[in-house]
C-alpha cells in the first residue's frame, strides 16, 4: 500500500441500474489539495461523498471498488462515526445549526462526550482562528449563528469540521453561494488549512481549481478523464475532452 492518505482503486457506484461512476482511480497525498472540476452531473460531488460514506444513506446505492484512508479500508472494519471525524464535510450552501456561533463549533466536540468546559473553549477559539473567523466573531460567540453573513456562516462551518480535528476535509462548490469578497477569503483560508490538512474540493470555477490547487481530477460522465498536476492539466492536457472543457468548447 502506498503512502497516500487516500487511495481509491476500481471505484464503481450504481443508483438502481443506472451507473454514476466507472472504474475511478485517485490518490491523494497528505497536504495536497485536489480540485474536481467537469460539468454539472457528472460525478464530482457522488465521488467526494464516497469518501465519508454519505452515499451509504440511499438506499439504491451499490458501490464496488476500494478506497483506503491511511492503508485501511473505509468499506470493511472501520467505524462511520470515526471515519466521518476523520474526513470532514463542508456543503455547497453554509448549513449552521440553529444555535449559537459557539455551540455550532462545540457541537461535534460535546457530541463525542468532552465536558471539560476550558478545553471545548480552548477548541472553539483554535477552530474560529483557523477559519480566519475569530476576530470577526469573538465579541458575537452567544449570538445566533444565522445572524452571520453567508460568508461567515461558510467560514464558521469550516471551523465546525476543523474543530473535530479531521485529516482530510472535503468541499462541495463552498463558494458558489458567496459573492466574490467571500469566495476570496475561503480561498485564502484553503491556502492555510492545507498546511494541515489534505484537501478535496469539488469546483465549476476554473480560475479557483488553478488558485487553490495543486491537483486537478476532470470528471465527464461518471468517469475521471484526466487526473494530473493542475498546472498540468491547465497548460498542457493530456486529452482533448480536458481541453475541450478547459478552453470553454462544451459544459
Amino acid at each position: 500500500m502506498s503512502g497516500n492518505k487516500i487511495e481509491v482503486n476500481n471505484l464503481d457506484l450504481f443508483y438502481g441500474d443506472f451507473q454514476a461512476l466507472k472504474n475511478i482511480n485517485f490518490s491523494l497525498a497528505k497536504q495536497d489539495v485536489a480540485a474536481l472540476i467537469g460539468p454539472s452531473g457528472c460525478g464530482k460531488s457522488t465521488f467526494i461523498r464516497i469518501l465519508n460514506r454519505m452515499n451509504d444513506l440511499i438506499p439504491s446505492c451499490r458501490i464496488t471498488g476500494e478506497v483506503f484512508l491511511d492503508g485501511e479500508n473505509i468499506f470493511g472494519a472501520m467505524d462511520v462515526t470515526e471515519l466521518r471525524s476523520r474526513v470532514g464535510m463542508v456543503f455547497q450552501k453554509p448549513n449552521p445549526f440553529n444555535m449559537s456561533v459557539f455551540d455550532n463549533v462545540a457541537y461535534g466536540k460535546r457530541m463525542q462526550g468532552l465536558k471539560n468546559k476550558g478545553k471545548i473553549a480552548d477548541i472553539v477559539e483554535l477552530s474560529l482562528r483557523k477559519a480566519a473567523l475569530w476576530d470577526e466573531v469573538k465579541d458575537r460567540l452567544k449570538q445566533p449563528a444565522q445572524a452571520l453573513s453567508g460568508g461567515q456562516q461558510q467560514r464558521l462551518c469550516i471551523a465546525r469540521t476543523v474543530a473535530m480535528e479531521p485529516e482530510v476535509i472535503l468541499m462541495d462548490e463552498p463558494t458558489s453561494a458567496l459573492d466574490p469578497i467571500a469566495t476570496g477569503r475561503i480561498e485564502e483560508l484553503i491556502g492555510e488549512l492545507k498546511k494541515e490538512y489534505s484537501i478535496i474540493i469539488v469546483t465549476h470555477a476554473m480560475h479557483q481549481a488553478s488558485r487553490v490547487s495543486n491537483k486537478t481530477a476532470f470528471f465527464l460522465l461518471g468517469e475521471l478523464i484526466e487526473y494530473n498536476n493542475t498546472r498540468e492539466v491547465f497548460t498542457n492536457p493530456k486529452d482533448k475532452r480536458t481541453e475541450d472543457y478547459i478552453s470553454g468548447r462544451f459544459g
